[in-house]
């Protein structure tokens, strides 16, 4: 979906985004809009815990921080993803890893922001990100750059319970973790 020009892509990540995702859309008046919704169960993140869900307006947000605001490594991710991301960077900041998740539910809406607040989301001068995708990886890079990495799959896919797959192509917290530790150079 995200491939056709002119298409709003929206895949939100938990029932808050799903809300926001609805408030998006019926403000669209010229343009065709596709809501991507998971058949996976999500959890709905704690809102006092993690930023308020109308950032979804904005195409991404910064949904939780480094305590600094200065983090080492960006996980970005969309729809059932967010969840990943967001154990993620837990699990890093319990070891000590500064990092910031960023929830992109839609591409087309981040790309026309401006510059500013783009930057602001994903800071130039943070390099090691990980952009997390249950499905192509395709697109990723401009998020990720050349210092970056992509969880994601680059084969047709395959048949097997939901949990052995999750394992088999690396979209466990643990193979995450160790991503992010890889791209720090603290594997």
């Amino acid at each position: 979906m995200r491939a056709i020009p002119g298409l709003v892509t929206l895949r939100p990540g938990d029932a808050n985004e799903v809300v926001e995702a609805y408030r998006v859309i019926l403000q669209l008046r010229h343009k065709p809009a596709v809501l991507v919704l998971s058949r996976q169960p999500l959890p709905a993140f704690d809102r006092t815990k993690y930023a308020a869900a109308s950032g979804l307006a904005r195409g991404a947000y910064v949904m939780a921080d480094a305590p600094d605001g200065n983090p080492e490594l960006i996980p970005i991710a969309s729809g059932s993803e967010v969840g990943l991301a967001v154990n993620t960077h837990e699990r890093l900041l319990a070891e000590g890893i500064r990092s910031r998740v960023v929830s992109m539910p839609s591409w087309d809406i981040f790309d026309h922001r401006s510059q500013e607040y783009r930057d602001s989301v994903l800071p130039p001068t943070v390099k090691r990100r990980i952009a997390i995708e249950q499905a192509s990886t395709f697109g990723w890079e401009r998020y990720v750059g050349d210092s970056g990495k992509i969880i994601g799959m680059k084969s047709f896919g395959a048949s097997a319970p939901l949990k052995e797959l999750r394992r088999r192509f690396g979209f466990e917290p643990e193979q995450a973790v160790a991503a992010a530790k890889e791209l720090l150079g603290r594997a």
